[in-house]
């Protein structure tokens, strides 16, 4: 009967895994952490020791307090200085007063004193330089949102932690990247608890306008709890509803939107961890070309080798789970009845980092 079994396992995965890949982008189309349409020339700008792109596009996003777009190329840009500093010096040689180019270097320095074993020494000195983007524009939230980051891995208390909070949330109450701030320090990892971080989350998605990333932070709190080991009592309908939620958000945007990206992705291995295979292909499908090194750089040096990975692997799992008599029909993609998380499970997670 074991072998029986086998057989008709391997018979329905190879009737149906090709056919599954419809909507998908081939492995070469694929790519990691593709830029948009704006960021796009300012890298390839900056590639050529021309900051000036950057420059004006950071300009522009502070102007019409485009905050979520300058949190993104923020960190982006302070990224590719990490790995190619010459044209990010010149722009601060040039302009040492720049708030756009301030901004970027105190993101940039936390992000390298987060890779040192005396991180919290280094990051203490780095507060000035925050504090000195802050003052760039009162109403940007971006330099609060590394406030947030630095104070984490500083060992904030609790008091100095809802201080800058209340910083942030004044100039923007709904700017995802200082709530995604605020959930890392709650988390189990950090300070707090995998409790008072599934709290923080739904409250957060309760109360934030409707489209908004913030709804999906639910599914940041269970990949918090699935990537810590998935110990510590959080029931089985609470992942599932986080899911529900974050599918629901996804669905707001249009396939292949690099926006919501890293949420879909982030997306994709809790319903791996869940074993919602089907619920997981239909996320692949509204992913399409944009792999995100998060979450998949928790679980393997390389993300995008994991993401392509795991994506076939998705593929064989719906696949047989197929009947025979269905394999020439289409598919139909519904959540998988709960089942209980695997503690550990597949794909296995790393441990943990900044």
């Amino acid at each position: 009967m074991a072998l029986l079994r086998a057989f008709i396992r391997t018979a329905r995965m190879a009737r149906n895994t090709s056919r599954l890949a419809a909507g998908l982008p081939t492995d070469d189309e694929v790519l990691l952490d593709a830029p948009d349409e704006r960021l796009a020339p300012a890298l390839v700008a900056a590639g050529r020791g021309d900051y000036g792109l950057a420059a004006k596009l950071l300009a522009a996003t502070r102007e019409s307090a485009e905050w979520e777009n300058r949190d993104r190329y923020v960190t982006r840009l302070a990224a590719f200085a990490r790995s190619r500093p010459e044209w990010f010096e010149h722009w601060r040689s040039a302009s040492p007063h720049d708030p756009d180019a301030l901004l970027v270097k105190a993101e940039l320095e936390v992000c390298r004193s987060w890779e040192s074993p005396a991180r919290a020494e280094l990051l203490r000195q780095v507060a000035p330089l925050i504090a000195t983007a802050a003052e760039g524009d009162p109403r940007d939230p971006v330099p609060w949102r590394i406030a947030l980051d630095h104070a984490r891995g500083t060992n904030a208390t609790h008091t100095e932690f809802e201080q800058l909070w209340t910083e942030a949330v004044r100039r923007s109450p709904h700017h995802y990247g200082c709530h995604v701030a605020a959930l890392q320090y709650l988390s189990a990892a950090w300070y707090g608890s995998h409790h008072e971080c599934f709290d923080f989350a739904e409250e957060a998605a309760q109360d934030t306008l409707p489209g908004s990333l913030i709804q999906a932070l639910p599914v940041r709190a269970a990949f918090a709890y699935l990537i810590g080991g998935g110990e510590g009592g959080v029931p089985r309908g609470r992942l599932d509803a986080a899911a529900d939620l974050a599918i629901a958000v996804s669905a707001q945007y249009a396939a292949g939107d690099p926006w919501p990206a890293q949420v879909r992705n982030l997306l994709t291995y809790v319903l791996i961890r869940l074993e919602r295979w089907e619920d997981a292909l239909e996320q692949l499908r509204w992913i399409g070309p944009h792999a995100t090194s998060f979450p998949w750089d928790r679980i393997s040096d390389d993300p995008l080798g994991q993401f392509l990975e795991l994506r076939d692997g998705i593929r064989l799992e719906v696949a047989a789970s197929m009947p025979l008599e269905l394999s020439r029909r289409p598919s139909k993609h519904r959540p998988a009845s709960p089942r209980e998380p695997r503690s550990g499970g597949y794909p296995y997670p790393r441990s943990e980092r900044g």
